[in-house]
């Protein structure tokens, strides 16, 4: 099995994008599956998740530059804690550069509260033929 024909990482956790634009990428995740030994959702999940949908949105915006993206820098705060349902995570860029792009990140659970707030930035590179 080649890299590429493995499952990616936000596959394993059930990561579901709605919607994705290079300003704006929105997805959910369920709490099940991804919660640490005392039940609750694991930091490390919220941070994948983050990350996951800012270097999608990032991707995008490089895309257009006929370059790629790839993550440089997460910063989470972990807010209140989420024991079952999803959550959903809406990263919205604060800068779309030619060489960087940044994205703050919020990830609500059902009831619409704040569990995680994030800013994840990503460099953007040129393509490399393979």
């Amino acid at each position: 099995m080649s890299m590429l024909d493995e499952p990616l990482l936000r596959d394993r956790l059930g990561i579901e994008v709605l919607s994705a634009a290079p300003s704006r990428v929105t997805a959910r995740m369920p709490v099940s599956g991804n919660r640490q030994p005392r039940g609750l959702l694991a930091g490390g999940a919220s941070c994948m998740l983050a990350e996951s949908i800012a270097s999608l949105a990032a991707t995008l915006h490089a895309a257009e530059l006929g370059a790629t993206a790839v993550g440089l820098e997460l910063n989470a705060t972990h807010h209140r804690s989420v024991r079952d349902g999803s959550v959903t995570a809406v990263a919205t860029a604060i800068r779309l550069g030619r060489r960087v792009a940044s994205y703050h990140v919020v990830i609500t659970d059902d009831a619409g509260e704040q569990v995680c707030t994030a800013r994840v930035t990503c460099l953007i590179v040129p393509e490399t033929p393979r």
